[in-house]
């Protein structure tokens, strides 16, 4: 087939037109891999960061935010203040009060056995205990049982769960002891983890008469665990202190577990910011790409512009086709973040037990960071395309 002198054969349109597609194919899905892991960084941090303050703040919903505590504090020359041996009753004289549980801290270690030294207590505590504490702080027993009006005169205890991990038990056997203030007490059950009053985890637990007759107990109580009516808690705040100890209300510290957990949820948030920070980077590696690859783009498509143009095609049409790519080559490495941030999400969230949460935020915000930094990274190489005169780009035909 022969040619008119000036005109391109149908061949070399086709050449023209799939001249390196299969490098600038590859270029553009190495940009779009950056847009999308950026994307994805953001979408994860923020979304793993919401689900895990919804999974903390729907436990502390399940466990009560009307649980409060009541602690001795110091006195004025930095001593150790005690609390009143009738401050639990008094405290339940109270008309909002439902519940008032205690525990005394006594002066005894625990141990697996006599043979092991002294000095390895590991971190735990003997406190005496009042019958009803796992209802009042709405604890479980995992093993065996809690204490009842008979095992709290003996030398029986109850592990708290890291108390029992530290001890190396994990199940409850007959004739199960521990050596407790130079003495032996049998093992009667096992607690589950306590989220708001982590201190009970690492507690040997024995009934208050035990530890009087066993361990020396001075019978004050170190910790009052009280149950108010919700929407009272804090006039029950306000007052606990002076029921407390009447005589000098200033050595009594009244707190709120679910608001340290409340403000735990919300500390999480912290470390986002150096997250969102890497995120952020990725992206703009993957937005330098895109420029990279549409500037290339532009310098190997010099003869698909100039057939454009000898065919009618406008600087604004040039304009707005390599702008365009741009965007969606953004666009499409925003999408593939985004699902793949979702997924992560989903996945870790499932193995916590979290409800999986993906704010609009972390979606929304990533694909418009990715179709923003896709427009600018390719607003310079269109604008190069688009004054690119039709006899110049002809030039490589």
């Amino acid at each position: 087939m022969t040619t008119t002198p000036g005109r391109l054969a149908p061949s070399d349109l086709a050449r023209v037109a799939g001249e390196g597609l299969r490098t600038r194919r590859t270029r553009a899905a190495l940009s779009a891999l950056g847009i999308a892991i950026g994307v994805a960084a953001m979408v994860a941090v923020l979304g793993l960061s919401a689900s895990s303050q919804a999974g903390l703040l729907a436990q502390i919903d399940r466990l009560g935010t009307n649980l409060l505590t009541v602690t001795a504090g110091k006195t004025l020359t930095g001593d150790d203040a005690e609390l009143p041996t009738e401050a639990p009753g008094m405290i339940g004289r109270i008309g909002p009060v439902q519940q008032v549980q205690s525990t005394g801290t006594t002066k005894a270690s625990a141990y697996r056995s006599p043979l092991i030294p002294a000095i390895n207590t590991n971190a735990l505590s003997v406190d005496a205990s009042s019958l009803d504490l796992p209802k009042a702080l709405r604890a479980t027993v995992a093993r065996g049982r809690y204490l009842n009006a008979a095992t709290a005169q003996q030398p029986v205890a109850v592990l708290g769960a890291t108390a029992a991990k530290r001890l190396g038990i994990d199940r409850i056997t007959p004739n199960l002891r521990i050596w407790v203030g130079g003495q032996w007490f049998y093992v009667a059950g096992i607690l589950n983890p306590v989220v708001l009053t982590p201190e009970i985890d690492t507690s040997v637990l024995v009934g208050y008469p035990a530890a009087q007759k066993y361990l020396g107990f001075d019978g004050h109580p170190s910790t009052i665990y009280v149950r108010t009516e919700t929407e009272q808690v804090e006039d029950v705040h306000n007052v606990l202190a002076a029921t407390a100890n009447p005589a000098d209300a200033s050595e009594v510290t009244v707190s709120q577990p679910s608001a340290a957990l409340e403000a735990r949820a919300a500390a999480q948030s912290a470390l986002n910011g150096l997250f969102l920070g890497l995120g952020a980077v990725a992206l703009l590696v993957g937005g330098i790409g895109v420029a990279n690859t549409m500037v290339i783009s532009v310098l190997e498509r010099r003869s698909e512009i100039g057939l454009r143009r000898s065919l009618g095609a406008t600087k604004g049409n040039i304009r707005v086709q390599f702008l365009s790519e741009a965007i969606l080559l953004a666009a499409l490495g925003g999408v593939i973040g985004v699902a793949l941030g979702s997924v992560a999400t989903f996945v870790y969230a499932q193995l916590k037990g979290w409800s999986t949460v993906v704010p609009v935020l972390a979606w929304g915000g990533g694909f418009g960071a990715s179709v923003a930094i896709g427009a600018v990274a390719g607003l310079l190489p269109a604008l190069r395309a688009a004054r690119m005169q039709p006899t110049e780009a002809l030039r490589t035909v």
